[in-house]
């Protein structure tokens, strides 16, 4: 019994916070600029040990696909949101499958874990 309250006490301390970004599934949707789609997504951060993130667009098989944005890495304050817009021309949009958001950890910051999280949304 004694084991299962370490165990339970562990795991209520371990838990690990990531980043959310919203929507899960990000409609692409033409832009105002021709030969070019847009989606926008919303990202929360969670992580009061990590403040810079990092924006990527890739295919099925985890290739890069070229994408716009406003900013590709973006420091985003603990509990704070940001709302960003993704540009990606017509002909690489059907290679487009997720769009992530990578934490980023800077190393001469001292922390007890260094766990970086990935947060993806499947475009449609």
């Amino acid at each position: 019994m004694k084991f299962l309250g370490f165990c339970l006490a562990w795991l209520a301390t371990s838990i690990a916070y990531a980043h959310e970004m919203t929507p899960a599934y990000p409609k692409l949707v033409p832009s105002h600029v021709q030969g070019v789609k847009k989606t926008s997504v919303e990202v929360f951060n969670r992580r009061n040990d990590v403040e810079f993130y990092e924006l990527g667009v890739f295919a099925a098989d985890w290739s890069v696909v070229p994408f716009v944005s406003t900013y590709r890495i973006f420091k985003l304050q603990y509990l704070n949101r940001i709302k960003l817009e993704v540009y990606i021309r017509d002909e690489d949009a059907p290679r487009a499958m997720y769009l992530c958001s990578v934490s980023k950890l800077r190393p001469d910051v001292d922390r007890l874990t260094a766990v970086s999280s990935r947060i993806c949304s499947k475009l449609k």
